[in-house]
């Protein structure tokens, strides 16, 4: 969080809840005064990653719902929804594929039905 975020929350802001991942997320106190609609903000735990905001409060910060999430977040149909994860590109709990050089350099055999392309 910068220096100006931090004051700002300070002084003008008004906690509205925390998700699973301990993100902040806030409201202006003051109300709608020059905008046509209230500010929202997330200040995160740790690093500053938006893919770390869950779906319920992502709704909340655009203005797609009214109201925050109530504690415990929305309810989820357990048959396909799964549990939010950040992206973790360009962490060590990347997806890397067989054949990554992390995973090793090597990768199985291409099967018979591969046929590179010669040109003319």
């Amino acid at each position: 969080m910068t220096i100006g975020t931090m004051i700002y929350t300070w002084l003008r802001g008004e906690e509205v809840g925390r998700d699973e991942f301990g993100n902040r997320y806030y409201r202006d106190k003051t109300g709608m005064r020059r905008a046509r609609r209230e500010k929202r903000w997330v200040v995160y735990e740790g690093d500053a990653e938006a893919t770390k905001v869950p779906p319920d409060w992502h709704a909340w910060l655009h203005h797609l719902s009214a109201e925050p999430p109530p504690l415990g977040g929305l309810p989820t149909r357990k048959v396909w929804q799964k549990p939010h994860q950040p992206n973790l590109t360009g962490s060590p709990q990347a997806y890397r594929p067989p054949g990554h050089d992390y995973q090793g350099g090597k990768r199985a055999k291409a099967t018979g039905d591969y046929e590179p392309w010669t040109p003319g």
